[in-house]
């Protein structure tokens, strides 16, 4: 009887080790992954998207977005929210924001945002701060 006690005391010793160095393997790699990326990080604000361009407003910032497929995703979604063309809608993104390189030749957004992931896309456009209506005499 003490013998298949101690058997079944080390065979669970064992298979706990195991499960502790899978969980410090996994920390490790999440750890490199975090470090790796140090430069992307999250943004939140409000997005709108037209022909010619896609801007990322903040409380504290203005990006212009980098046109590639993940600000075509987000428009996407987006776009399902928007009543009206110019609408701005909340999102939550990690990216990464670098200087504009046409900033020097062109009028354009002094920092570009390219977007990593879309975290949360609201499911009503932001409300507007002045709304411009057209009077009909």
């Amino acid at each position: 009887m003490k013998k298949i006690f101690l058997l079944l005391f080390l065979s669970a010793t064992m298979i706990s080790c195991n499960n502790t160095k899978k969980e410090t393997k996994k920390e490790s790699e999440e750890k490199v992954a975090s470090v790796a990326n140090e430069n992307v990080k999250t943004y939140r604000g409000e997005f709108i998207y037209t022909d010619d361009a896609a801007v990322l407003k903040g409380n504290t910032f203005i990006y212009g977005v980098t046109i590639d497929d993940k600000s075509q995703e987000l428009a996407d979604k987006v776009s399902k929210i928007k009543k009206d063309a110019y609408d701005m809608v909340p999102v939550i993104v990690t990216g990464e924001v670098k200087p504009n390189p046409k900033a020097e030749s062109e009028e354009v957004w002094e920092e570009v945002i390219t977007i990593k992931d879309i975290l949360h896309v609201s499911d009503r456009p932001a409300k507007n701060d002045i709304k411009l209506e057209e009077k009909k005499s």
